[in-house]
């Protein structure tokens, strides 16, 4: 893994934009693995800039997302459908037609996840995957206990997932119990992957990440097994880390 260091959030995010569009920019039809949350928002705005003033094209860009809730309507103000609608597909060139996610509505969620995945598999596979890290370690909502051989399925919420998204909602009754989400493998396959960690609260796990061995109950360690992975994080989320000489590039 190589792991970038930014002194801040936005800096973090820059670098994100700059890796994503330069993969947008050596194929104009790849395939991006697009995660949702706080974490991410403000690539997403770097993107966006990127367009308008560079004429950045995401015409022939293909994305998957790694999750959706069970149980929201698209149009719900939390669903992961309008979140992508409202930060990032309605203020760029990407054909709707090119952008899908898991379907949290669907009368038959186990044949969604078996047709998720093969669609997933239909476009050639995820060139590069956008990941955020969860407190306990999840990715996607992959959380402890999931299988590494996991594939796109249903998972119910651990109540510390619940809680860190319950500020989106009005209470955390209202937080849905279960979500869709790519599996494990399914990310492990991605050609390339960015994962992203920003904040004092994710100083813990990041350093985990790192120092911990490859284990179920942290989910994310199994991204050291994988040969293409960028991590960029802030100084708070590495304050728990000891710089790892050749690994960490500050910026």
């Amino acid at each position: 893994m190589k792991l970038l260091e930014a002194k801040d959030h936005l800096e973090m995010s820059r670098l994100a934009a700059d890796i994503i569009l330069e993969q947008v920019c050596n194929k104009s039809n790849s395939v991006l693995g697009l995660a949702t949350g706080g974490t991410v928002l403000k690539t997403y705005q770097e993107l966006i800039l990127n367009h308008k003033e560079n004429d950045i094209s995401f015409a022939q860009v293909r994305t998957f997302n790694l999750d959706e809730y069970v149980g929201l309507s698209k149009k719900h103000e939390n669903s992961y459908h309008s979140y992508m609608q409202k930060h990032l597909f309605n203020h760029i060139d990407i054909q709707s037609s090119n952008t899908f996610l898991p379907n949290g509505e669907a009368e038959d969620l186990e044949r969604e996840c078996i047709s998720y995945e093969a669609m997933i598999d239909h476009m050639g596979g995820i060139d590069l995957q956008l990941l955020g890290i969860g407190q306990n370690g999840h990715i996607g909502f992959n959380e402890p206990g999931t299988s590494f051989n996991s594939k796109t399925h249903i998972i119910e919420l651990e109540e510390s997932t619940k809680l860190a998204n319950s500020r989106y909602f009005n209470s955390l009754d209202e937080v849905p119990t279960h979500a869709v989400t790519m599996g494990i493998s399914t990310i492990m396959q991605s050609r390339k992957i960015l994962l992203l960690a920003s904040g004092q609260h994710k100083a813990s796990i990041l350093h985990q990440l790192f120092k911990s061995d490859v284990t179920l109950d942290i989910p994310a360690t199994i991204l050291r097994n994988h040969p293409n992975v960028i991590i960029i994080a802030d100084q708070e989320a590495l304050s728990e880390l000891h710089q790892l000489e050749g690994n960490v590039y500050a910026q």
